[in-house]
Order: C-alpha cells, then structure tokens, then sequence
C-alpha cells in the first residue's frame, strides 16, 4: 500500500511553514467569491497546518478538521487553538469516523488533497463525499497539476473526471476555474478549483424513499415496517451501524426489535395489517410473538435484560421476526430494476441463555441488513419528516384493510397505536446513587456552577433535552442544582463552550459515579456505544465519550435549531 501520509509526518515542520506562508484569500482568490457568507458546518478534509479550518472558524463556522498525520494534526491544533475546530484522524476514501458522527456540511473542502487519492479509490471517495454534504451544500476541490515531488507519491487529476465522478453522485458543477501558477514558484506546478453543488432535491434518495412510501406496491404494511425501523435505529440508535463502501450495515436483530415494538400495540388491538381475504396471519401474531404478551412495547429496546422464560420468548420472538424481513419486506422492497433496497442475510439464534440481554452481540447473530449510503444519510439528517410519511400512509393502509373487510375502525385508533412511546422522563436511578453519595458524607458538585450540592438543592439534569431526544442514558444525566436546571438551563441546548467549560465537572462525574459500580459500568458502555459515535471497545475512553456527546449535541443543533444556554453567564 502507497504511504500517501508519512512523508506529511516526517516534514511537517517544512509543510506547515509553506503553508502557513501565504493567506487564504491569497491561495483560494478563485473560491472565495463562491463561498457562503455564514458557512455553518464546515468538513475540511486534510486539514495539514489548520490554515483553511482558521479561516472558516473565524468566520464563525464549525470546522470538522480531518488529518490523517498525526504530527500535522497536533501542530495544526496547537497553530491555531480554537473553540470553533475539532481535529479528527481520519482519512480519504472511507471516511469511517466522520461518517459515524452523522453530521450534513454545508462547505466539504479539499485543498491540496485530490491527487493523493489513487485513481482506483476516487469513485468510493467522492461517494463518500457527496454523501455528506446538505442538500444545497457546496463541495470546493482544489487540484495540483504538474510533477509530483520525490518524497510524495502522487497521481495526476484532471477537472473533467472531478466532473464526472460528481455527476454520478447527484453533484453539477458550478465551476472549473483556470489553472493558476504555484505562488511558491514550484517548476511546473499549476492550481485548479473545481466547484460542485447538491442540488436542494437532496438527490436520489428522497425521491427513492418517497416511492416507497407513497407508491410502491404494498400487499401488507411490512414494507412500511421495514423503512420506519431503520428510520428509528438512524434516529435514536446510529452508532450500531458499520461502515461497509457503498451501504451501511445494521444488526437484523436490532430491526427486528423495533419491528415487534412497532406491530405490538397494533396486532394487540387487532387492526389489520393485510388484506383478511389472505387467510395469513402477520407473523407478529404467531406464537413467540404472543409470548411476549406481559411485556410493554416501550420495554423492547437496546440494553434492556429478559430473565428466564421472558428472555427466551424475547430471543425466539426476535428469530421469529428476523426471518420474516428477510423474506418478505428486505425481499420485495425493490429499486425499478427489482434489486432489493436493503439486501438482508438471517444469520442466526443465539443461545438460550438464564437471561437474554439485547446487546450488541446477540442483535448481530439474526443478521445483517444493509441500507445504501445516501438513504442512511437521508434518514439521519430528515426522520422528523420522513417518519409522519411513513405513519401516514401505514393509517391509510389499515384503514383501507379494515373497510374491504367490513369493519369499522377510525384513523385515531390507528395513530395512537401507531405511536412510538417513549420510556417516562427517568432520571431516579442517578438521582438516588447521588443522594446515597450525600447520606454517606460524600461531596457532589453541580456539573455548570461547581457548587457543592445537598438533598435539598439537588437536581438531574438531562445534558441534552429530553424535550428534542428523550435519552434516558447515563452518560446524558448529570448532578446540577434546582436552581440551574429549572430557572435557567430548563430545556435549552447547552452551547459548545458552556459544555466545553463543564468537561472536567462531567468526567470527574462519569468516573466518580460509575467506574466502580460493575453493572453500571457495563450498563454506561453499552448505552455510549449505542447513541454516540465512539469506537466499538468494551470500555469507551471517558474523553471519547466526551468528545462524541459534543458531536452528538452539535447534531441535535443542527437538527432541532434549540434555544441555546450559554451556562453560567446566562445564569440569574
């Protein structure tokens, strides 16, 4: 494999001072004018020294930096401190981590980087790409003609592949400018800006999910099922998700479980969910479905633990399930040319086992159903508006099933079964390991204000709203005085530096309150590498955590648009 990186690790001291030699209205004159005036979300991808990230941070932007070496990336970091960049290792054509933060980018840049992409990779980068960016977003590639150096393998481009390549991923181009002269008067050395937008369409997946929302052919409301679960996991549950090129990968158990979550309350209350003259029941009605009948559908969610006979009903229910989508809804959910959308492979059951845990692992062991890119991308940034779509039409399907049938049902039935119900606002679990803490003579501070805090003024806040994400979490609930959490905090998002200032307060929390506690320790991984974007380790690193809860709350931003809380210095 080429090392397109180690040559920036060894000289990074030469290629910082280069780059830093000239300004950024200097070097990008031929972008300038075409960049928005507010950039929002900025992905700068090989960030080298952080010259171009500055600029846009100074602009107010938020800046994803991607470097993939590691001495640029902490030079760069230390060049330019700011509260507006975060650095990240990552590299071209995968993109693994920045795709994991579930982020849309208003501005994606490349400066310098395209022509240390192989030939081979650029299809799978620019896909990669093109998938992160807003509908209406603008990606700016700049392109170096001529020699490639000794010390830097390098391959050559040309606007018109940048062009094409684009073009398959639903990018026009708006403009290819003229080659300008190296201005560190390299021999042979020319610069190229090539420009490409997304149109506000969003490109092929939204007509794709509206298809089969609104017109495919539906003999029962599975294919609906199918969508709205793996809207769910994109919503609550994201980070379960694998990289794999083109698609992503889902647990097929994790689909089935919001699959059973969702036709409970219906097959409980007996709204058809096909035609009756099909003489078939729904396979939610068959026997490890009935089985589970004790237990609430809000009860059916990752990391929740069956005991005993609940758990093997839980385990056999979910087979039951598993293999039903992949014959059925994962099966006929088809593009025009009848390949599925969302290719799923059954896998298999997992031991019966004295209790049954929903994890990871055993979610895995039903399968894999895999979702295409832009789909998963469309699904994470517009569920609040693709799910009543969903609930909309699977009303319209079930009352259209009970009229040929002869029945009478009306639409409010359907909706409040249909309804996706939330566990109860719960924080009583961290609330009385923290008054147990007090009652033994321990100290607890306000996570916001530092405060030492007593029975008396105690509260537990949820970091991010529970009015905009309801998560129960541990790593979401943190000790804060009444006074912040309900006259000032209340249901504001907090902001990037409030947060930024309470990071010491809230590791010192996570370590104090669950690193010796073995069930809450597992409990608190399980629950971060369900809802945040760290890596799949056993114990998460408490600044990974912490790192991804300020990525998660800069997705909620970008999502909701929350009034924001400033911290203290918006406090009374």
């Amino acid at each position: 494999m080429v090392d397109t990186v180690g040559p920036y690790n060894r000289g990074f001291r030469e290629f910082t001072e280069a780059y830093e030699a000239f300004g950024f209205a200097q070097i990008h004159a031929d972008a300038v004018p075409f960049l928005p005036e507010r950039p929002g979300l900025v992905l700068d991808v090989g960030a080298g020294s952080g010259r171009d990230a500055a600029w846009f941070a100074e602009r107010g932007a938020e800046v994803i930096a991607v470097e993939p070496a590691g001495a640029m990336r902490q030079g760069g970091a230390m060049l330019h401190p700011s509260g507006q960049i975060r650095w990240f290792d990552d590299r071209l054509p995968a993109l693994s981590a920045v795709h994991r933060l579930g982020l849309a980018f208003d501005v994606v840049w490349l400066s310098g980087v395209w022509m240390h992409v192989p030939p081979d990779d650029r299809q799978r980068a620019m896909r990669k790409l093109a998938t992160l960016l807003k509908p209406g977003g603008r990606m700016v590639i700049t392109l170096r003609h001529g020699p490639a150096p000794d010390d830097r393998p390098m391959w050559p481009v040309d606007a018109h592949e940048v062009e094409r390549l684009g073009l398959e991923f639903g990018l026009s181009l708006r403009v290819a400018t003229e080659r300008r002269d190296d201005l560190q008067r390299r021999p042979g050395v020319r610069w190229q800006t090539v420009i490409l937008d997304l149109p506000d369409d969003g490109g092929s997946a939204l007509p794709l999910l509206r298809g089969v929302i609104l017109r495919q052919e539906k003999a029962a409301t599975y294919k609906l099922a199918l969508l709205r679960a793996i809207a769910r996991i994109a919503d609550v549950s994201p980070n379960v998700a694998r990289d794999a090129d083109d698609c992503v990968e889902l647990p097929l158990g994790l689909v089935a479980l919001y699959w059973l979550r969702m036709f409970k309350p219906l097959l409980e209350r007996g709204l058809p969910q096909m035609p009756e003259r099909s003489g078939a029941a729904p396979s939610s009605a068959r026997e490890p479905f009935r089985a589970l009948g004790p237990v609430a559908a809000y009860e059916l969610r990752p990391g929740a633990v069956f005991p005993g006979e609940a758990g093997d009903a839980m385990r056999r229910a979910l087979a039951d399930a598993a293999r039903t989508i992949a014959q059925m809804p994962a099966t006929h959910l088809t593009y025009a040319n009848d390949t599925p959308v969302f290719p799923t492979a059954f896998g298999g059951v997992p031991a019966r086992g004295a209790a049954f845990a929903v994890t990871e692992e055993p979610l895995w062991t039903y399968g894999v159903t895999r979702v295409p890119l832009p789909v998963w991308h469309a699904l994470l940034r517009m569920s609040a508006w693709i799910e009543p779509m969903l609930v909309a039409e699977w009303v319209r399907l079930t009352l259209g099933y009970a009229e040929k049938a002869g029945r009478s049902i009306n639409a409010g039935e359907v909706m409040a079964a249909l309804r996706w119900v939330e566990p109860e606002r719960d924080t009583r679990l961290v609330r009385d390991l923290t008054l147990r803490r007090l009652a033994a003579g321990g100290t607890v501070h306000c996570v916001w204000s530092g405060r030492a805090l007593s029975a008396g003024t105690l509260d537990i806040d949820h970091c991010l709203p529970w009015s905009a994400w309801s998560c129960n979490d541990l790593w979401n609930l943190l000790p804060t005085s009444r006074a912040v959490n309900q006259k000032s905090k209340r249901e504001r998002l907090v902001t990037a530096p409030a947060l930024a200032s309470a990071r010491s307060a809230i590791l010192d929390w996570w370590a104090d309150a669950y690193r010796n506690d073995d069930a809450l320790r597992v409990r608190f991984a399980e629950e971060v590498r369900t809802s945040l974007p760290v890596a799949k380790r056993t114990d998460p690193d408490p600044e990974e955590v912490f790192a991804a809860l300020e990525f998660r709350r800069l997705r909620l931003h970008q999502d909701t648009l929350l009034p924001e809380w400033r911290g203290m210095a918006s406090a009374p």
